[in-house]
Protein backbone atom coordinates (compact mmCIF):
# COMPACT_ATOMS: atom_id res chain seq x y z
CA UNK A 1 0.00 0.00 0.00
CA UNK A 2 2.64 2.24 0.97
CA UNK A 3 4.35 1.77 -2.40
CA UNK A 4 1.13 2.51 -4.41
CA UNK A 5 0.52 5.69 -2.55
CA UNK A 6 4.44 6.54 -2.90
CA UNK A 7 3.96 6.26 -6.83
CA UNK A 8 0.55 8.07 -7.32
CA UNK A 9 3.06 10.79 -5.43
CA UNK A 10 5.57 11.25 -7.90
CA UNK A 11 2.89 11.02 -10.54
CA UNK A 12 0.96 14.10 -8.58
CA UNK A 13 4.73 15.73 -8.53
CA UNK A 14 5.27 15.68 -12.00
CA UNK A 15 1.81 16.81 -12.96
CA UNK A 16 2.07 19.19 -10.83
CA UNK A 17 5.51 20.54 -12.40
CA UNK A 18 4.06 20.29 -15.98
CA UNK A 19 0.92 22.44 -15.18
CA UNK A 20 2.99 25.09 -13.38
CA UNK A 21 5.22 25.10 -16.37
CA UNK A 22 2.95 24.89 -19.02
CA UNK A 23 1.07 28.03 -17.12
CA UNK A 24 1.57 31.44 -18.89
CA UNK A 25 2.69 34.47 -16.21
CA UNK A 26 3.49 37.81 -16.66
CA UNK A 27 6.65 36.96 -19.33
CA UNK A 28 4.41 34.24 -21.08
CA UNK A 29 6.35 31.65 -19.81
CA UNK A 30 6.74 27.99 -21.86
CA UNK A 31 2.91 28.25 -22.86
CA UNK A 32 4.07 31.37 -24.67
CA UNK A 33 6.85 29.69 -26.33
CA UNK A 34 5.13 26.84 -27.44
CA UNK A 35 2.43 28.98 -29.36
CA UNK A 36 4.82 31.10 -30.71
CA UNK A 37 3.11 33.99 -33.12
CA UNK A 38 -0.07 32.13 -33.23
CA UNK A 39 -1.16 34.89 -30.66
CA UNK A 40 -0.54 37.64 -32.58
CA UNK A 41 -2.88 36.54 -35.21
CA UNK A 42 -5.74 34.66 -33.26
CA UNK A 43 -5.55 36.21 -29.47
CA UNK A 44 -4.34 34.57 -26.54
CA UNK A 45 -5.89 31.39 -25.87
CA UNK A 46 -7.41 32.30 -22.11
CA UNK A 47 -9.42 29.02 -21.91
CA UNK A 48 -6.30 26.53 -21.45
CA UNK A 49 -4.66 28.71 -19.25
CA UNK A 50 -7.99 28.63 -16.63
CA UNK A 51 -7.64 24.79 -17.28
CA UNK A 52 -4.11 24.72 -16.69
CA UNK A 53 -4.61 26.68 -13.62
CA UNK A 54 -7.41 24.08 -12.00
CA UNK A 55 -5.06 20.76 -13.10
CA UNK A 56 -2.18 22.25 -11.68
CA UNK A 57 -4.69 22.91 -8.11
CA UNK A 58 -5.97 19.77 -8.04
CA UNK A 59 -2.58 18.31 -8.59
CA UNK A 60 -1.21 20.36 -5.83
CA UNK A 61 -3.97 19.05 -3.37
CA UNK A 62 -3.49 15.25 -4.30
CA UNK A 63 0.46 15.71 -3.62
CA UNK A 64 -0.61 17.55 -0.10
CA UNK A 65 -2.88 14.81 0.43
CA UNK A 66 -0.65 11.99 -0.30
CA UNK A 67 2.50 13.45 1.81
CA UNK A 68 0.41 13.42 4.59
CA UNK A 69 -0.68 10.07 3.65
CA UNK A 70 3.05 8.89 3.71
CA UNK A 71 3.44 10.86 6.97
CA UNK A 72 0.59 8.80 9.41
CA UNK A 73 2.01 5.94 11.55
CA UNK A 74 0.65 3.49 9.59
CA UNK A 75 2.68 3.45 6.88
CA UNK A 76 6.22 4.10 8.40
Amino acid sequence: MKTLIMVLQVIASLGLIATVLLQSGKSAGLSGSIAGGAETFFGKKKGMDDFFSKLATASAISFLLFTLLLSLPVFQ
